[in-house]
C-alpha cells in the first residue's frame, strides 16, 4: 500500500502542471492502481469487498471529508460566501431532496429492490462530493474557463451538503427500521444543531488563537499553513465525542475560522488545498478499487451498468436545468453545473453509515460502489472536455460569425 502511494505521489507530483489539462483526476489513478493491485487482478493487496468491510472505508472516508470540506470553506473570501447563499441555499432545500427522491426511484424501477432499500441508495448517493468536484473548480485551467460564481455555488453546495444530507440518511434508515421516526427526527436535529454549535465554537476560537499569535509573533509560518488541517482533525474528534455530525461541524468551523482570521490564513490555504485534491484523494481510492465487489457487480447482471448510467443522466441534470431561472444560470452554466455535481466520497461515507447502522445490505453496497466507480471513472475522464465545451459554448461570437 505504501510503496503504491509513492509510486502514485511522484507520478502525480511530476505531472502536476499537466493533470487539470488532461481527461485523467488523481481520484481515477488512485481507483486504477487499487483494481490492478487488488485480489482480481495481482491480488497484492489481499482486501474484502466493501460488501464485507467496511468500517475501513468508512473511516478514511471520514476523515478525507473532513479536510476536503475544511479546504471548500476557506476556498473563498468569506464575503464572497455570503453573496451566494441564496443559490446554494436554494440547491441544498429544493435540489438534493430531490436528488435523492430521483435516485432512489431509479433504483427503485432498474433494480426492482424494495422500497426501503431505493431509498437508502437514493439519500446515499444524493450528496455533492467536494473531493470529485474539487478537480473541475480548482487550478488555473478552471479559474481561466469558469466563472468565478460558478465555482464557487459547486464548491459551496459540496461543502455543505455532505453533512446536512445526513437527516435524510437517518429518516431512511428509520423507514428501514434501524430507528424509531421519533427518534431519527431528534438526533437529525441534535446531530445538526451540536454540529453548528461546535464548529462555530471551534472555528472562532481557532481564528482568534492564530491572530493572538501573528500579533505577538508566536506563530511561525510553516505551522499556520497547516493550521487549518489540525483544525479540521480536531473538530472532526470533538464532534466525535459529542455525538454530532463531524463533517457539518468541519464546515462550519471552516467558515468561523474563515469570518474571523486575518485572510492571510486563507491565502496560505491554497496550497494546501491544492495538495488534498492531489495526493490525500489517493490512499482512499487505492483502498476503493481494490476493494470494489465485483462478484456481485456481475449478479446485478445488466441491472448495474443501466442503473449507473441512469443515476449519472437523471439524477442532477434535469434538476438544475428546471432551477436554472432561480438559480440566475444561463442554460450553458445549468449544464455543467448539473454535470459535474458529481457522486464520490460522501457517498461513500453515507453507504457505509447505512451499513454500520443496519447492517451490510449486499444489493444497497454493491450498487452504490458500482455508481460510485462509474462516477469517478465518467467525471475523471470528461472533466477536461466538459471544461472546453463549456468555454466554447459561452465564448463572444467573432465579426466573422455573427448574423448580418
Amino acid at each position: 500500500m505504501l510503496a503504491t502511494l509513492g509510486v502514485l505521489g511522484v507520478a502525480v507530483a511530476a505531472l502536476s502542471s499537466q493533470m487539470r489539462r488532461l481527461p485523467v483526476s488523481e481520484p481515477l489513478l488512485g481507483l486504477a492502481a487499487g483494481v490492478l493491485l487488488g485480489p482480481y487482478v495481482l491480488d497484492v493487496l489481499r482486501l474484502a469487498p466493501v460488501t464485507v468491510e467496511h468500517t475501513l472505508l468508512h473511516e478514511v472516508s471520514r476523515i478525507l471529508l473532513a479536510m476536503s470540506v475544511m479546504a471548500v470553506a476557506l476556498r473563498y473570501p468569506i464575503t464572497e460566501v455570503r453573496r451566494q447563499w441564496r443559490p446554494v441555499a436554494l440547491l441544498l432545500a429544493v435540489a438534493m431532496p430531490v436528488m435523492a427522491a430521483v435516485t432512489a426511484g431509479v433504483g427503485w424501477a432498474v433494480l426492482s429492490v424494495p422500497l426501503t432499500a431505493a431509498v437508502l441508495l437514493g439519500v446515499a448517493l444524493c450528496p455533492t462530493d467536494p473531493v470529485l468536484a474539487s478537480s473541475v473548480v480548482t487550478g488555473e485551467p478552471a479559474e481561466q474557463d469558469l466563472p468565478a460564481r460558478d465555482r464557487q455555488i459547486l464548491s459551496l453546495e459540496s461543502g455543505a451538503n455532505d453533512g446536512l444530507a445526513l437527516p435524510l440518511v437517518l429518516a431512511a434508515i428509520a423507514l428501514a427500521g434501524g430507528m424509531g421516526a421519533g427518534q431519527a427526527a431528534v438526533e437529525s436535529v441534535w446531530q445538526i444543531l451540536g454540529a453548528a454549535l461546535v464548529g462555530a465554537m471551534i472555528g472562532w476560537a481557532g481564528g482568534r488563537a492564530l491572530r493572538w499569535g501573528e500579533k505577538y509573533g508566536a506563530t511561525a509560518p510553516a505551522p499556520a499553513l497547516f493550521f487549518t488541517v489540525v483544525l479540521a482533525l480536531g473538530i472532526l474528534g470533538v464532534s466525535g465525542l459529542a455525538h454530532v455530525d463531524g463533517v457539518l461541524a468541519v464546515f462550519v468551523g471552516g467558515l468561523a475560522f474563515n469570518r474571523t482570521g486575518t485572510g492571510r490564513e486563507r491565502a496560505a490555504e491554497v496550497p494546501i488545498d491544492e495538495a488534498i485534491n492531489r495526493f490525500a484523494v489517493l490512499p482512499l481510492f487505492v483502498l476503493l478499487g481494490a476493494m470494489l465487489p465485483w462478484q456481485q457487480w456481475v449478479e446485478l447482471g445488466w441491472a448495474g451498468p443501466t442503473l449507473a448510467l441512469a443515476v449519472l443522466a437523471l439524477r442532477r441534470v434535469p434538476i438544475l436545468l428546471l432551477l436554472r431561472r432561480p438559480l440566475r444560470l444561463p442554460q450553458p452554466d445549468a449544464l455543467y453545473l448539473g454535470w459535474f455535481g458529481p457522486i464520490g466520497v460522501s457517498a461513500l461515507f453515507y453507504l457505509t453509515l447505512e451499513a454500520e447502522r443496519l447492517g451490510a445490505n449486499e444489493t444497497v453496497l454493491a450498487a452504490g460502489s458500482l455508481v460510485l466507480a462509474t462516477s469517478t471513472v465518467i467525471f475523471g475522464v470528461t472533466a477536461v472536455v466538459g471544461r472546453v465545451l463549456y468555454r466554447r459554448s459561452t465564448a463572444p461570437a467573432t465579426p466573422s460569425a455573427r448574423p448580418r
